[in-house]
């Protein structure tokens, strides 16, 4: 019966480390696009935003979005 719930217990730990690796593999796809956009929008229309931890924050969390958000508040006049 202990060999029973061991193989349980190791069947739902591996489903749940996938489960992570699975989010976590999505949450690096979505920053990385969201600050190659920025990347591209600073290069192709010299905006000048610089590359601060709350920027790069929010284009990490916010990915494609994000980035936009952040272009937008730049051509508002809003320096984050």
């Amino acid at each position: 019966m202990l060999e029973i719930g061991v193989l349980l217990m190791a069947v739902a730990v591996i489903l749940g480390l996938l489960i992570i690796w699975r989010s976590v593999k999505t949450f690096a796809i979505n920053a990385l696009v969201g600050l190659i956009i920025l990347y591209l929008a600073n290069a192709a229309a010299g905006l000048g935003i610089g590359y601060s931890w709350v920027v790069i924050l929010v284009c990490a969390f916010g990915g494609a979005l994000g980035a936009l958000l952040v272009i937008v508040l730049r051509l508002m006049g809003i320096y984050l």
